[in-house]
């Protein structure tokens, strides 16, 4: 048999050869921090040979193995070997980011009239949850299964009273689960015994070419949302809901993402690229579908639904070149996107956004599932 012949026949079977995988959940060590303390990780696959690892430490996503239209198999998420390469600067990959998720204005809030000041990590600002968020903390782990049989891994944090100048113990979980239709199920609750913000959300950044090759500028996107929050020079929302029709934030259809990324417009110029709060159609606190990225080359489609009011689209603006990567590749401008499912940024400071409050006897819980699929060349 030729090689054309052999190589068109490998393609032709690898969709058949994914059924073959071994659906569960393998623990092992991911090595030790710093401070000497352990952290472990999951790799949870389906039954397709989908794969998601999971490690303790900031709750993250270190890698997604996801095929592409010919069936060959690309990590798609950006991340390191290694948990030296998560103890240096990074753009939170892939981490858990809590207590609140994205910028709270001058680091300060008040809860019935009573103001807290939080650690400052971003200039006159807090970011993702201060100085020693959620994402540089190890988190508890246990593994599970969905009533379908669909390998889980849930991980739980413990915030004390007062941590980054947070109020109240908080508990929070999050469930990962891999279903056998390709989705990676998002799901998060937390309890509190005082009054406090919680945002929660995930900072995994994407390229559905595989991780380090190349910029996600030619990527498809559309995006559910009539609406978006502006923002001032310190990329903290004004208050505004502003309409995206006929300008550079309109994905309401299907566009690439560097169609219009640098265009003459203050918005655009202020996040140096997309780095805005969307406002998603449709009823929050009800699961549905809020985006659609596609990628050309490998066929590669991601769907995200969520219950969350809000998505930070986010453009890998602040890459830079100096993160070397998984396999010392070097992530450049705009190799990564992210699609932060949230409440509005600086929501407990603005009064007409949805609030993000969580009171003693209530449960905050919402869901976000990722959904990867192929479509023809």
């Amino acid at each position: 048999m030729s090689i054309t012949r052999r190589t068109a026949l490998a393609a032709a079977l690898a969709p058949l050869a994914l059924k073959a995988a071994a659906r569960g959940i393998a623990k092992s060590s991911y090595g030790k921090l710093k401070t000497g303390q352990p952290v472990d990780q999951y790799k949870l696959t389906n039954s397709s040979g989908v794969e998601v690892t999971v490690i303790t430490y900031g709750a993250r996503i270190q890698s997604l193995r996801v095929p592409d239209a010919r069936g060959q198999f690309a990590d798609i998420v950006l991340g390191f070997d290694n948990i030296e390469g998560y103890q240096t600067t990074n753009p939170y990959f892939g981490a858990v980011v809590g207590r609140y998720g994205n910028r709270i204005a001058k680091g300060k809030f008040s809860i019935d009239g009573k103001a807290f000041t939080l650690a400052k990590n971003n200039g006159d600002n807090a970011l993702h949850g201060g100085l020693q968020g959620f994402d540089k903390v190890v988190w508890s782990a246990k593994e599970m299964k969905a009533a379908d049989g669909s390998p889980a891994v849930e991980l739980t944090y413990v915030s004390k009273d007062g941590e980054e100048g947070y109020p109240g113990k908080l508990t929070a979980t999050i469930r990962y689960t891999l279903t056998d239709a390709n989705e990676v199920r998002l799901e998060y609750t937390a309890v509190t015994d005082k009054k406090t913000p919680v945002n929660l959300t995930n900072h995994t950044y994407f390229n559905l070419g595989g991780e380090g090759n190349g910029t996600i500028v030619d990527h498809r996107i559309q995006l559910n949302a009539d609406r978006f929050t502006p923002v001032d020079a310190g990329l903290i929302p004004t208050g505004e809901l502003r309409a995206v029709a006929g300008g550079p934030f309109d994905f309401r259809q299907p566009h690439a993402i560097g169609e219009r990324i640098n265009a003459a417009e203050e918005q655009i110029k202020l996040g140096k690229g997309y780095d805005h709060n969307y406002v998603l159609n449709g009823q929050a606190g009800t699961l549905r579908q809020i985006a659609r990225v596609t990628e050309a080359k490998s066929g590669r489609v991601l769907e995200v639904s969520t219950m969350e009011p809000g998505v930070q689209f986010y453009t890998g603006n602040f890459l830079d070149g100096t993160v070397k990567g998984k396999g010392g590749k070097v992530y450049g401008h705009r190799f990564g996107f992210c699609l932060e499912t949230q409440h509005f940024p600086d929501s407990p400071n603005q009064a007409k956004f949805p609030s993000t409050i969580l009171a003693p006897g209530a449960t905050y819980k919402t869901t976000t599932v990722w959904k990867f699929s192929t479509e023809k060349k």
